[in-house]
């Protein structure tokens, strides 16, 4: 009788216990979110600091270079917003036609319908996806755009471009990684690196162009 007691008492111990185990977190879930934020901040910042030292390299107006860089940020979160909308979409069409040939595999149940739909919640929504591309994207842009927006001097007005860029890149880039659960500096240094290859890119043909007179 004490043996029972205490098997039973086991198994409501176990029982009592089980759903406050937490099993390991799924960063992969984060994926789609983290991917549209991240990504489109980078992008934002990136595009437009590199728009400001191509037009800074052959113009020392800093009504051409912020004009141009908000140029950029309407055009690139607009592209952002329809880019990752039409991903999302098509990727949610897809995933809806394998849950409907995977619905019709399986033999008829009561709670098929209920299983479908709270699948379907889970995907994606394209417009929320679309609206945070703009959106990250719009922030990582400001950022730089608003750092030559103040400063006359042309030396220093690109000097700022660049130091605030590599401040924003790092950040957007230890970011992703401790949400992603990657490699800190690795990542950091990444997008960083990354970062200043399109700026130099864009700086030197830029100028090399506006010097043959283009």
């Amino acid at each position: 009788m004490a043996l029972s007691i205490h098997v039973n008492g086991g198994t409501e111990q176990k029982q009592f216990q089980e759903p406050v185990e937490n099993p390991e977190f799924d960063y992969s879930q984060r994926g789609q979110w983290l991917r549209a934020a991240v990504l489109g901040a980078n992008d934002g910042l990136v595009s437009v600091s590199s728009l400001l030292m191509g037009v800074g390299s052959v113009k020392q107006d800093v009504k051409a270079m912020v004009l141009a860089g908000f140029a950029g940020l309407v055009a690139g979160a607009c592209s952002m917003a329809i880019g990752e909308f039409v991903s999302v979409y098509t990727q949610r069409d897809v995933e809806m036609a394998q849950m409907k040939r995977d619905g019709e595999k399986r033999s008829p149940v009561v709670d098929e319908n209920d299983r479908r739909m709270e699948k379907k919640e889970r995907l994606p929504s394209p417009g929320l996806a679309a609206g945070a591309s703009a959106l990250a994207f719009s922030v990582g842009a400001v950022l730089p755009l608003l750092a030559a927006a103040f400063i006359r001097d042309h030396k220093v007005r690109m000097a700022v471009v660049v130091v605030v860029a590599s401040v924003a890149l790092m950040v957007f880039g230890v970011v992703g990684a401790l949400l992603g659960g990657a490699p800190v500096a690795k990542s950091g240094g990444r997008v960083l690196v990354g970062g200043w290859i399109a700026m130099g890119i864009t700086l030197g043909l830029t100028k090399l162009i506006g010097l043959s007179g283009m």
